[in-house]
């Protein structure tokens, strides 16, 4: 069993996770997880893997609510939605999800920095937001915790 130490290590920048995926940096940390930018090592594609936390990892409730989480987003087809494509457990148990990689920032972040949004601009964000949930709801998902913080704004390529 590795140590708190040792599972931070792995999660450094230029560790390699599973074998596959080289971690370029950490982008945030939230109640279960930890995430990180990487690279897949064979196919030079950017990822965003998040690591359910060592003080979850080994709760039968968190463990199952998180990989339900990967089972179900990997369901859900949306532009508004960001796409699953692996998931797995690392050699000391802890389970990991690895993601589309996007550029931007979150809502939140946007709107401490920018403050409020013109109203044009609002409206768009919730109905792009209110796809991504309708095709949750459409494979039969509930998100359960809709917030400024968990909607990310992402520049898709050559479009806004």
């Amino acid at each position: 069993m590795d140590t708190d130490n040792q599972a931070e290590d792995r999660l450094k920048s230029g560790s390699v996770i599973a074998d596959k995926y080289r971690v370029v940096r950490e982008l945030g940390r939230g109640g279960m997880g930890v995430v990180v930018a990487a690279t897949h090592i064979d196919l030079d594609q950017r990822v965003a893997i998040k690591v359910l936390q060592r003080s979850v990892a080994f709760n039968q409730d968190a463990l199952t609510r998180f990989i339900r989480e990967a089972r179900a987003a990997a369901k859900i087809r949306s532009e508004h939605v960001a796409r699953v494509m692996d998931v797995g457990k690392l050699e000391d148990g802890l389970t990991y999800i690895v993601m589309e990689h996007l550029d931007g920032a979150d809502l939140a972040a946007v709107l401490r920095k920018e403050g409020p949004l013109p109203v044009t601009t609002a409206v768009d964000y919730i109905l792009q937001a209110c796809e991504g949930i309708a095709a949750a709801h459409a494979a039969g998902i509930i998100h359960r915790d809709l917030k400024p913080a968990n909607l990310f704004l992402a520049r898709q390529p050559g479009r806004t």
